[in-house]
């Protein structure tokens, strides 16, 4: 039987933690964030908070006494650490087990291995001591490839793309020998996306597919629907829904996906928690993801992911100087787009490629590519400065 709890810690206090705040209020929930800087976005909103970095365990036991359930804003977590706590009766959602196999991306690669979902050729090499193996692994994966960081690596920090054995070689180098996964680089035709929840009764809600527009390997707009055939979505939900299910999970989850030109579907990443691809949902659907984590975590039902609107499109606002400016010209004029809803985190400092905020346009109609490419044009144009963002 799900039990409901009232009081929800989060481990994190960034932008994500500060949308589930409003979002918690609404639903009558206390909101208590770990995160180490008074000045990170989530502070401002929540009931309360305890002042300590993400992987700070005794941080965490502190905030175990002031809520019912622990979840997360992001998985740079202490695992063996919050594990001691787990032990000793302190609940998270999503549970310390289903984290255990996704925070290492190469754990991540070989558990969808086992459960055979679809995915990129990887191959992974750990220290400086595998220095002679890096031919061989390079063979069996093959190039181009996407050299990644195991760990911690987010916003396309710690992602290369890279051509020849030379560059993989440096490239490892100046990471220091850390450990790496290497994986098969996929000649996409899109990358997709999708949100999906599952209760602590076992009820899973899955989100629409959306299409991602990368640039640099970090978000830059969000469209959804994606327009993509009943064959790609069915796939999409196939994977959500054996992921969610053999892990037994609970909570929400964003996957995002590589779409071949022949209509076949691989993972690129999952992350537990909510994510970048699923901030449409805030005023695109019914439930927004932020909504429905809490909804999972504290045990009420989930609620509707059905779009309230026939499209929408989420624009990233991505810092391009380094600043203290607040950009409030900038806000103004894109509040006044018709249909626009703009969110802005109120982070101190911008700097090249930090998420500043986003916009999400709802649209009435579903625009043909042409139209919709014409709406994102108009939002980035009031962001960006002329200049190298216009080719992008």
């Amino acid at each position: 039987m799900a039990q409901t709890a009232k009081k929800v810690g989060i481990i994190g206090g960034g932008q994500l933690a500060w949308m589930m705040a409003t979002e918690a209020k609404n639903l009558g929930l206390g909101l208590i964030v770990q995160t180490p800087h008074q000045s990170d976005p989530a502070v401002a909103m929540a009931d309360h908070v305890v002042l300590g970095a993400v992987a700070d365990a005794n941080a965490t036991a502190l905030l175990s006494t002031q809520c019912d359930v622990i979840s997360f804003e992001n998985e740079f977590i202490d695992l063996p650490a919050l594990q001691r706590l787990a032990d000793k009766g302190t609940p998270f959602y999503p549970q310390l087990r289903c984290l255990a196999p996704l925070l290492d991306k190469y754990d991540q690669r070989l558990y969808c291995q086992r459960l055979g979902l679809p995915s990129p050729q990887f191959a992974t090499l750990n220290s400086a001591a595998d220095k002679p193996n890096l031919e061989a692994c390079v063979a069996s994966v093959g190039l181009p490839l996407a050299l990644k960081t195991r760990r911690h690596g987010y916003d396309g920090q710690g992602t290369f793309i890279l051509n020849d054995l030379d560059a993989i070689r440096t490239t490892w180098a100046t990471l220091g020998h850390q450990p790496i996964l290497l994986e098969a680089f996929v000649p996409f035709e899109r990358e997709l996306a999708i949100m999906v929840a599952r209760s602590q009764t076992g009820k899973i809600a899955l989100y629409p597919v959306t299409e991602s527009q990368q640039i640099d390997q970090v978000c830059r707009r969000v469209i959804a629907p994606a327009t993509v055939s009943q064959k790609v979505q069915q796939q999409v939900a196939d994977i959500a829904t054996t992921l969610m299910t053999q892990l037994d999970v609970v909570g929400i989850f964003g996957i995002e996906l590589f779409l071949t030109a022949d209509d076949q579907v691989l993972i690129n990443e999952i992350a537990p928690r909510t994510h970048n691809s699923g901030h449409y949902t805030l005023d695109a659907c019914f439930t927004s993801q932020f909504e429905q984590q809490l909804r999972a975590v504290t045990g009420l039902p989930l609620g509707s992911t059905a779009m309230n609107c026939p499209q929408a499109v989420m624009v990233n606002l991505l810092g391009f100087e380094t600043s203290t400016s607040d950009y409030g010209q900038q806000r103004s004029a894109l509040s006044a787009i018709p249909n626009a809803h703009l969110y802005w985190y109120g982070k101190g400092d911008a700097r090249p490629g930090r998420k500043l905020g986003h916009v999400t346009l709802t649209c009435n109609t579903i625009h043909p590519q042409e139209e919709l490419n014409q709406l994102i044009q108009q939002i980035e144009a009031l962001w960006y400065p002329p200049g190298p963002n216009e080719s992008d």
